[in-house]
């Protein structure tokens, strides 16, 4: 490997620059309110963009254009149903959950959250929710583990195992330094550097095709129906793919974002930002894996990796066609998807560790410094649970984000959305809810995969349910519990009437 290679270098430099930018976040870092959730103090366009990248992951530009590259536009009904599923979050969650979480005792976490919401002294609602982001984010976390070892894999000929940790090291030296917001930071840079290589991409391989007329043709020699969104897919694939949009209301670390915003004023046009990045990204990496599937057709003598593994067909197409200097940028984009997501994990799984079960029950009198570097280790620990978790380079990002996704879909997304809405909702409601959703999950994915339907379907149907028939079969909220839920919704009215 040519270390002087200018895509190399160039990409060098950026892990650099991000391991800079969380320096200076540690100047920034007081206390451990500042390092899991950045003193509630991000603006509209940081809260957008970071919760945009630390949403879209790898699986962004490596699984969704491998996808659409295998079988054709069918598979974009995944990105129709997220962008639904973004929508409805940002219009439906954000702004309450940011009022409901300072009132609930200015909680930090979702855990924290429950346990406020619902009175729960016993710490039960806590522990099984913390129980659940940790199995989860497991496997999230193993998913950009994979796909960070596949681009460093790529770039620097590595072996898939040094590729791996090398990858890994990446991320956590930034997270570890500069916390939460070292994360919004660098997110908010990545965010820009993503929609630039996705919007750029599509184009160059579109005019590299020469007889751009005959694009559809090709397309449809290589793969027939390939252009149809209907042809060769079924009713309940369909239902699958839209489905990914429920898994929105259940993910810890896009809430956090919401949680963190410095008022919810800026939510409104924190949507707007949000949601015309990730229609534009969205669209490019479609286009990527589409137009991708008529290069390789003219040119097969170049399709060995992306025959090998399809989920590669970004990074093949910008190292085939762009200037190496370019190329290097635009190859981070994919580093960038992945560190956004990873270290939000990674971190969420950090807070939880510390702020659910170390300080609740271990060190409830710890001081701040020393949350704050118990958060640390913490980081560390989830990140080598799951590098060992992604050891097996056979693994496939959109298989792992998959089940992650829904597992937090089905466990969170009912009790989130009910939490907000519903002030007749129980402990014991929300305690069930979460535990049939996130089972549900695991035993659909283990014994009724063949079905075909993805599992978050039958797991947040089942959830919802649950919450609804224990909660109206259970004693009515205590007073103080009702009435903590009606001051946040008078606030948050409040809040909206003076937008």
């Amino acid at each position: 490997m040519d270390y002087l290679n200018p895509t190399v270098v160039t990409f060098l430099f950026y892990i650099v620059a991000m391991v800079c930018i969380g320096l200076y976040a540690y100047q920034r870092t007081t206390n451990f309110s500042d390092y899991i959730l950045g003193g509630r103090s991000l603006g509209s366009f940081v809260t957008a963009l970071s919760a945009g990248a630390s949403d879209m992951s790898g699986w962004l530009l490596m699984g969704l254009p491998g996808a659409i590259f295998i079988t054709g536009l069918s598979e974009s009904w995944i990105a129709i149903g997220l962008i639904v599923g973004a929508w409805l979050n940002w219009y439906l969650v954000a702004g309450r959950l940011r009022v409901h979480t300072e009132i609930q005792n200015n909680a930090l976490t979702l855990p924290d959250y429950f346990t406020g919401r619902f009175g729960d002294k016993k710490k039960i609602l806590r522990i099984i929710s913390a129980l659940v982001i940790l199995i989860f984010f497991a496997i999230y976390c193993a998913s950009g583990m994979v796909a960070g070892a596949r681009l460093f894999e790529s770039i620097f000929g590595m072996s898939y195992t040094t590729a791996l940790w090398v990858s890994a090291i990446a991320t956590m030296s930034y997270v570890c330094i500069g916390g939460f917001l070292a994360i919004s930071w660098t997110d908010t840079f990545q965010a820009g550097l993503m929609i630039f290589a996705l919007l750029l991409a599509p184009i160059m391989t579109y005019l590299a095709l020469g007889d751009t007329g005959q694009v559809t043709q090709i397309i449809e020699v290589a793969r027939p129906h390939a252009s149809n969104m209907f042809t060769g897919i079924s009713t309940i694939a369909i239902i699958s793919s839209l489905a990914w949009g429920l898994g929105y209301f259940g993910q810890p670390h896009i809430l956090i974002r919401f949680m963190a915003a410095d008022s919810v004023r800026s939510i409104p046009n924190a949507r707007r930002i949000g949601m015309a990045w990730m229609i534009l990204c969205l669209g490019g990496a479609v286009a990527v894996g589409y137009i991708g599937i008529a290069y390789f057709q003219l040119h097969p003598e170049l399709a060995a990796a992306v025959t090998q593994n399809p989920e590669t067909v970004f990074m093949e197409l910008t190292k085939i066609l762009f200037n190496p200097w370019i190329a290097g940028v635009v190859l981070a984009a994919i580093l960038a998807a992945v560190m956004s997501t990873l270290s939000c994990q990674l971190l969420v799984c950090s807070t939880t560790l510390t702020e659910d079960l170390y300080k609740a029950f271990l060190r409830k009198d710890a001081s701040q410094n020393e949350l704050v570097w118990v958060g640390r280790l913490m980081v560390l620990a989830i990140a080598v649970l799951a590098i060992s978790l992604a050891m097996n380079p056979e693994s496939k990002v959109l298989g792992l984000v998959s089940y992650a996704w829904a597992g937090f879909g089905a466990a969170f997304g009912p009790l989130i959305l009910l939490s907000l809405f519903w002030k007749r909702m129980t402990l014991n409601g929300a305690l069930v809810g979460m535990i049939v959703g996130a089972l549900t999950v695991i035993i659909w994915k283990n014994t009724m995969s063949a079905v075909g339907l993805y599992e978050i379907v039958p797991g947040f149907i089942l959830s919802f349910i649950s919450i609804i028939v224990v909660s109206l079969m259970d004693k009515a909220p205590s007073e103080e519990v009702t009435e903590r839920f009606e001051t946040a919704e008078q606030l948050y009215d409040h809040e909206m009437k003076n937008l």
